[in-house]
């Protein structure tokens, strides 16, 4: 799939149901309610002065970090189309509903209008674009953490208090969405996964240690659980809604109302990045061994197969970080590595079947909040910035080709995006 391809937002039109909102009043810390943003609704915030164009298609947007604020870009021609100044250190996750990103920062999970939308007329859309800006839709929270999209709903997770809110995607950027909440028994960094049926995975630990994961039906009930999950950390959802979770021996997979120890060959065996895709039932993840290395860098990715619950382990010509790690449109295992190239791996072989220079060559910093070079992708095209020289660079993974690249001005750090193609609810 190429960069003039427009793909739709997978499962916007998903509503959460009454039977998820009525668990909010069970046993297990559920409550409806109010996302209890800051300011006013997101009405008020997107009906402001800024003007919107109609559009022929859909126009994608890209959105880097700096230091000092958020840059936004169109995809297509990566010129600037927004910056918006914002203080201290930011990270961007996606909101659900392709147009707005949710930006972890002091006090909560704000949400970042990119100003691209589509509005549903019968049988057709129309697409518009706007200034993105930075609304007053905040959920609060006293640290913000992982934030997970799938099959239409948003989960925000509070490491601070271990509060966990769901939200519709569609409604994520609305003052008054309601929201299933759950908190866990203690908070800790962790991480909690939405279904389509209403269940939600989530994450077991203290702030001292993270152990495993619960999974809590419609009505909040524990119907599975496991504790051989030391260092939980990082999520992705694979075909068939196959849930990974990483551990720093193996990981944990969740299908089918089962949970299973995927081991690693290692003692020390972590895998705390992953990337999933509906397109593939294999997970991609990281794969460190060293549990006393200042920074370890790795030169090895894993693949879990959700299918039997089997992990392989694939070399790579490079060491890579958490940034480094994607999947293509057909469901590639995509990881950009230190030596400027995304090496692209075949899931199903776990064969490296190809490898795309992109930028120079380059050395991941010890501080994490340091900017690296960082990959993503988007509507069937792959994006790779490059601290080094100020730089993003548009990749098609299918010919191989850099068909785009820009300087930025300022030096990326974060990076994410969104289509376009989502129905923006307040227009």
């Amino acid at each position: 799939m190429n960069r003039h391809t427009t793909r739709a937002a997978a499962g916007l039109g998903a509503a959460l149901s009454l039977l998820l909102l009525s668990a909010c009043a069970t046993d297990g810390g559920a409550a409806a309610g109010s996302p209890s943003p800051s300011a006013t609704d997101a009405h008020d915030a997107h009906d402001d002065e800024r003007e919107a164009t109609e559009a022929q298609a859909s126009t994608p947007r890209v959105a880097v970090t700096y230091d000092g604020g958020v840059l936004v870009l169109d995809a297509l021609t990566l010129e600037p189309v927004g910056d918006i100044g914002l203080d201290g250190f930011a990270r961007l996750n996606p909101a659900g509903d392709e147009r707005h990103l949710l930006v972890s920062t002091t006090g909560g999970f704000q949400a970042l209008d990119l100003g691209t939308w589509a509005e549903g007329h019968g049988d057709h859309d129309h697409f518009w674009t706007a200034e993105p800006a930075l609304t007053d839709v905040r959920y609060d929270a006293t640290e913000p953490g992982h934030v997970v999209v799938h099959e239409g709903r948003t989960a925000l997770f509070d490491d601070g208090t271990g509060l966990v809110r769901v939200v519709d995607s569609e409604h994520v950027a609305d003052h008054d969405a309601a929201a299933r909440e759950h908190t866990t028994p203690e908070p800790h960094h962790g991480v909690a996964v939405p279904l389509s049926d209403d269940t939600l995975v989530v994450s077991e630990g203290t702030p001292d240690a993270r152990t495993g994961i619960r999974v809590l039906d419609a009505a909040g009930e524990e119907v599975a659980a496991s504790d051989e999950c030391p260092g939980v950390h990082g999520e992705a959802v694979a075909a068939d809604e196959a849930v990974v979770i990483g551990c720093e021996d193996g990981a944990l997979v969740y299908t089918d109302g089962e949970i299973t120890k995927v081991a690693a060959p290692d003692a020390y065996g972590r895998i705390g990045n992953q990337a999933g895709t509906e397109a593939s039932p294999v997970v991609l993840g990281d794969y460190k061994t060293d549990p006393d290395a200042e920074l370890e860098r790795p030169t090895r990715v894993s693949l879990i197969d959700t299918r039997d619950g089997s992990l392989e382990l694939v070399d790579l010509p490079s060491s890579y970080t958490f940034r480094s790690l994607a999947r293509g449109a057909e469901g590639e295992a995509l990881v950009l590595g230190t030596d400027g190239e995304v090496h692209v791996i075949d899931p199903e072989t776990a064969e490296l079947t190809a490898s795309i220079p992109v930028i120079d060559a380059w050395e991941e910093p010890l501080d994490w909040q340091e900017p690296r070079p960082a990959i993503l992708a988007l509507d069937g095209s792959v994006y790779v910035t490059d601290p080094a020289t100020d730089s993003i660079h548009a990749v098609d993974v299918e010919s191989g080709e850099v068909w785009k690249s820009a300087e930025l001005g300022v030096t990326p750090n974060e990076l994410s995006g969104v289509t376009g193609a989502g129905h923006g609810h307040d227009h």
